[in-house]
């Protein structure tokens, strides 16, 4: 019987991008079993961690980006949807607590041995460029919590007082 994880989290972050609309970080990943792949920041939750302390860990090791305290990030929200999603190699079912952040534009990612490289695309065609379903999911979500005057995510933003719980 497969067992059921909540143990990763995925991060996306968004800026402006210039003119109009937003681009979202992609990170090449160096290792298996996702190498060469492009994904959002993914990271395990440790032992005794909460999702939110994870999530600003992950940002920390894999991006130089501290979430809690950095002026570069103009906001910062929990997204409501997970996807569940099957790895036969684990022969387990994963749903991840997902989180945004929203940088200005003159910040860059230091990256960590984890990705061989990173680039910034068009939310409008992220679905091109994204793979799994479950982040296209994400990337929806997000249009609707980025949406001038959405209640949907005036509701999910976070406190950064959160991040160190």
């Amino acid at each position: 019987m497969p067992t059921f994880r909540t143990d990763i989290i995925d991060l996306y972050i968004l800026r402006r991008a210039e003119g109009a609309g937003w681009e979202v970080l992609q990170l090449r990943r160096t290792d298996p079993p996702l190498a060469g792949t492009w994904q959002p920041v993914m990271g395990h939750i440790q032992a005794g961690e909460r999702a939110t302390a994870a999530m600003a860990r992950e940002a920390r090791e894999e991006l130089g980006l501290d979430i809690a305290t950095s002026p570069s990030v103009l906001g910062l929200w929990q997204l409501e949807q997970t996807f569940p999603f099957y790895i036969a190699d684990l022969d387990a079912i994963i749903a991840s607590p997902r989180f945004l952040a929203q940088v200005d534009r003159a910040w860059s990612p230091v990256l960590n041995r984890e990705h061989s490289a990173y680039r910034w695309v068009n939310l409008a065609a992220a679905d091109s460029h994204f793979t799994w379903p479950g982040q296209l999911h994400a990337l929806a979500e997000i249009h609707r919590i980025l949406l001038p005057g959405s209640l949907h995510g005036q509701h999910l933003r976070l406190d950064r007082a959160l991040l160190g719980k």
